[in-house]
């Protein structure tokens, strides 16, 4: 696109509903927030057990600071890996049972960094129609071919995987869809990986932190842990820090380091945030009351919803999407809530699919059973009016 097509580009954009902007965060992230200068109550980030501003957290990065000052300086293969990333990566391949893990400086580059690290042209991806863009992407960017299979038809990727003659075969799915909330089953998956010789991809980005004993994510979903697994989750979400990272075999560890160019090209992330996140580990484990209250929360919310004319998607995570359909309505209904002081995103295509326009509601553990009674009645205002 030329620099004289971007204005009716984006004039189209505002005819379509589909124009994104953004808006200015003033404080700490959490359930209450001050955005372009108006107090919110918020439904709308991914700090799914309300650990993004905990003061243990701060107190972590703060001392890591003041020691080993702020920037990494270098990436890791150079003089950029520092004692406390190594920790770190000893401490999350622990907690997730997993011989080996790697740093990334997000997810959407972990992704990046591994398809394009163990795939190429005689390579095939299979990938669920509903997965996260960044999985997407990694494929295309790989170079491999691509299938995507209806969203978690099992039987039609087991089709796929059987008609398939590529020399390196690759299953990608996220566990929790973050557009829908449900998940993905991991076990039938690495039953089919195993079937057919494939790598089975975990994206856990919504589920680290949420799901399974001590938020161990989605691997406690698996009985078994097998060298065909590889497995990814961020650390900016449930973890209230910043980054990602991947898990696998020592073998897969090593390859990545040396082949995975999101890693190797690129400086690594500040000391500091791996002593954060080691400090949301420790209240990962320490206060299961987190998830417990979502649990309350999600149940709380879906008993209320229960009568009103939108109707919640089918999931149990902190990711409660409620169906609307057409993008002007979308943006009517958040408007609606955003002038009663509560922000929750509409979600319009190519987010999702088009025609499923919806309001995404991201549930917290620093949310209590009034704040979700409050949403319930602005739902009910707005239905009435």
């Amino acid at each position: 696109m030329l620099p004289h097509q971007l204005q009716s580009a984006l004039s189209e954009l505002d005819a379509l509903n589909l124009r994104r902007r953004r808006r200015v965060l003033d404080g700490a992230q959490g359930v209450r927030v001050r955005l372009d200068g108006r107090e919110y109550l918020s439904f709308s980030s991914n700090d799914y057990l309300g650990l993004a501003g905990h003061p243990e957290i701060a107190a972590a990065a703060r001392a890591a600071a003041a020691e080993f000052g702020v920037g990494a300086g270098a990436a890791h293969l150079l003089t950029g890996h520092h004692r406390l990333h190594h920790e770190l990566e000893s401490e999350l391949a622990e907690f997730v049972g997993l011989p080996a893990t790697l740093l990334f400086p997000n997810g959407y580059m972990a992704n990046l960094g591994v398809l394009q690290a163990l795939l190429e042209r005689h390579g095939e991806v299979f990938e669920d129609r509903l997965n996260h863009a960044s999985l997407v992407d990694a494929a295309l960017l790989s170079r491999a071919k691509l299938s995507r299979y209806p969203h978690l038809d099992l039987a039609a990727l087991e089709r796929q995987l059987a008609n398939s003659t590529a020399q390196t075969k690759l299953i990608a799915t996220d566990t929790v869809f973050s557009m829908d909330g449900d998940v993905a089953p991991v076990a039938d998956l690495l039953a089919l990986a195993q079937r057919f010789d494939a790598w089975l991809y975990l994206d856990d980005a919504h589920g680290f932190g949420v799901l399974g004993q001590d938020g161990r994510g989605a691997l406690s979903r698996l009985a078994t842990r097998d060298s065909q697994l590889i497995y990814m989750a961020t650390l900016g979400k449930a973890v209230g820090v910043s980054g990602a990272f991947v898990g696998g075999s020592g073998e897969l560890i090593e390859w990545l380091v040396n082949k995975a160019r999101t890693y190797v090209y690129t400086t690594a992330q500040p000391p500091l945030l791996a002593a954060a996140v080691r400090a949301s580990l420790k209240l990962l484990t320490a206060e299961p009351w987190r998830r417990q209250r979502l649990d309350e929360l999600i149940a709380r919310l879906r008993a209320g919803m229960a009568d009103l004319p939108w109707a919640l998607f089918d999931s149990a995570t902190p990711i409660q999407p409620l169906w609307v359909g057409d993008e002007r309505t979308a943006l009517a209904l958040a408007e609606g809530l955003r002038q009663r002081g509560i922000l929750i995103p509409a979600i319009r295509p190519p987010t999702v699919p088009a025609g499923t326009a919806r309001l995404r509601i991201s549930l917290s553990a620093a949310h209590t059973l009034e704040d979700v009674d409050t949403l319930l009645a602005a739902f009910r205002a707005l239905a009435a009016s």
